[in-house]
């Protein structure tokens, strides 16, 4: 959620902070702040808000100079959005930012008070920072001191440090919250994910689970929990083409919108072998692995559990296993009962969702084989699944996901084709041309919503000033009502739910006024009589209908105020479409109600907090 960035060599750090912490906008934050080793000691600025006026407050105080700095920009968990909450915090003897929660903050705090340390903060990090310290001064140890401050902490954190007596030096520290050090031609950095680093690395390597980093400007050492030293596995550095900037584009989310076609083709692509059947030895995966699979589990929070009801719907269908899709925060309190040899598949764009890397954990002391779907190499949750398929979708820098979801659902139906052709549940032949539509066909029509994004204008219009809404399905549409609800009202802020159309007079009819809302997803056509007459009963009532049905429905205009005409795809994939549109819809009319498009209030890209 939060963001870290640090960096020590012979450059100016503080204009390398500030464009790291500009690159890790996306993740989510409420204020911002860095410090840096001066000759004058170790200065901090930080300040409520966007890093913009992080900027400004820099130039106001004269800017900062000096070659080592760390910096931070902060999403809010323990107090207030507010300056004096806001990263780094200052201990006698250091300087530290944080990422992730600690638990047992307020056991910790009540000791350190008795101890004399004041707090200007209502945040954990601050006793995080004092308990080093308390540790520091007994011998002056910057390893020795982080090893005693981890075994007191419970929760999951990531954090950077700089002591006063070694200003030159950045150590850190990562237990369940990602890190990633990189050297560059002038020093080496230390961040929360590669693109605060894409400017500056030639080489990176991901921190390990309580590993102890220190860096220098020249050098950089790894240390075990016991204090032995260690070398670190660095990898050159490859960006694989995709690009972090907006490309002439007006928001990340548009970019990734259009960016879509193209890696669906990747994520399938990658997955079919020379005769269009699906082939997953490019990700070390044998043909065995998938010959006795009797139930599967699919775990995921918001976006990637949507991807999963998907999923769902295509593996039940053509592959005739029982599948359920468990919201990951839930999954260690309710797991799901096991059926024979029970697959559990972990689905996170960043490979470090804390919920469901939560999950993975519980369904691997529970005996279940792990298959991670993810789209960051190296990753926790790859990292610790049994099996790993990524996504390849490249870097998504929207909060709300676009091509993340779309390479999912994609990778799902390969599996789904795969489990299939191995249990002899369809023909070859229906594989082969499932196949063929997922790689060509879908991707066309993705393109093809997006080329008529113009067309939404009136529907965006219509609804921009409405309170509520609603999106109904049948099906296939029920599967992607909803991603196309989330995605509507985590940026425009208009509260949408969807339901299965069937159930609107189970009591969600009683909602249904004049001038409301509500978008009727029929891209398949043998459930369009069904959905037709719950349509009725909403105009009826006074309703506003939007139909975005597949486009060989005829006489659309007898049943919705505004329709848009989905391209005919096969039912089952259908929600890659569907939801393509919703898209559109959700950008436009987040535009016309004046909000970000990128940063949604409240919300942070990387979830890595329970």
């Amino acid at each position: 959620m939060c963001g870290i960035i640090g960096y020590t060599g012979s450059e100016n750090a503080e204009e390398i902070l500030i464009n790291g912490l500009h690159s890790l906008e996306y993740r989510g934050y409420d204020s911002a702040g860095v410090s840096v080793s001066t000759p004058d000691g170790i200065k901090t600025v930080k300040c409520e808000g966007r890093v913009s006026l992080l900027e400004e407050k820099l130039s106001l105080f004269g800017n900062l100079l000096g070659n080592c700095g760390i910096g931070h920009t902060r999403w809010a968990t323990h107090g207030e959005p507010s300056e004096r909450n806001a990263h780094p915090h200052n201990s006698e003897s250091l300087t530290l930012v944080h990422n992730g929660i600690i638990e047992n903050n307020g056991e910790l705090k009540a000791s350190l008070i008795e101890l004399g340390y004041i707090f200007k903060s209502d945040t954990d990090t601050e006793c995080l920072a004092h308990l080093l310290d308390s540790f520091y001064r007994k011998d002056n140890d910057p390893v020795s001191a982080i090893i005693k401050t981890v075994s007191c902490l419970k929760g999951s954190f990531a954090f950077g440090v700089i002591f006063k007596d070694h200003p030159d030096n950045i150590y850190a520290l990562r237990k369940d919250n990602p890190l990633i050090v990189a050297e560059g031609e002038k020093g080496y950095f230390l961040a929360s994910d590669v693109p605060a680093l894409s400017a500056y690395a030639k080489k990176v390597c991901r921190v390990g689970e309580n590993e102890i980093v220190c860096l220098s400007s020249d050098s950089c050492r790894f240390y075990d929990l016991q204090g032995k030293e260690f070398g670190g596995i660095f990898e050159d550095y490859d960006s694989n083409g995709f690009s972090a900037s907006k490309d002439g584009y007006d928001y990340f989310m548009l970019k990734e919108m259009y960016e879509q076609p193209e890696a669906i083709r990747r994520a399938v692509g990658h997955r079919l072998n020379i005769n269009g059947l699906p082939d997953f030895r490019v990700d070390n995966i044998p043909d065995s692995f998938f010959e006795n699979i009797d139930s599967v589990s699919i775990v995921g929070c918001g976006s990637a559990s949507h991807a999963g009801l998907v999923g769902k719907s295509i593996m039940e269908k053509i592959a005739k296993v029982p599948v359920s899709v468990n919201i990951a925060s839930e999954y260690r309190y309710e797991p799901p009962v096991s059926y024979g040899n029970t697959l559990t598949v972990c689905i996170s764009q960043s490979g470090e969702t804390a919920d469901t890397l939560a999950a993975l954990r519980c369904s691997k002391a529970n005996g279940s084989v792990t298959l991670g779907i993810v789209n960051v190499v190296g990753s926790t949750i790859a990292s610790e699944c049994d099996y790993v398929i990524y996504t390849n979708a490249g870097p998504e820098i929207a909060v709300a996901t676009t091509k993340g979801y779309m390479t999912q659902v994609a990778v799902l139906a390969v599996i789904a084709a795969k489990i299939s052709l191995n249990k002899n549940t369809v023909s070859e032949t229906y594989v082969k041309e499932f196949c063929h539509e997922l790689l060509y066909k879908i991707p066309n029509a993705v393109n093809s919503v997006l080329s008529r994004m113009d067309e939404m204008d009136l529907i965006s219009e219509r609804i921009k000033d409405c309170e509520y809404l609603f999106f109904i399905g049948r099906g296939s549409d029920n599967c992607a009502a909803p991603e196309c609800s989330l995605k509507l009202k985590e940026i425009s802020y208009i509260h949408s739910e969807a339901y299965a159309a069937g159930e609107l007079k189970h009591g969600t009819l009683s909602l249904i006024s004049d001038g409301v809302p509500v978008f009727a997803l029929a891209a398949d056509m043998k459930l369009f009589e069904k959905t037709a007459s719950n349509i009725r009963e909403v105009k009826s009532r006074g309703g506003y209908v939007v139909l975005a049905c597949n486009e060989k429905i005829e006489n659309t205009e007898a049943y919705a105020d505004a329709v848009f005409m989905l391209p005919d795809v096969d039912p089952l994939l259908s929600p890659m479409v569907t939801v393509t549109f919703a898209q559109c819809v959700a950008y436009k009319t987040t535009l016309l109600r004046g909000y970000d498009v990128d940063h949604p209030r409240n919300l942070a890209k990387s979830v890595t907090v329970e």
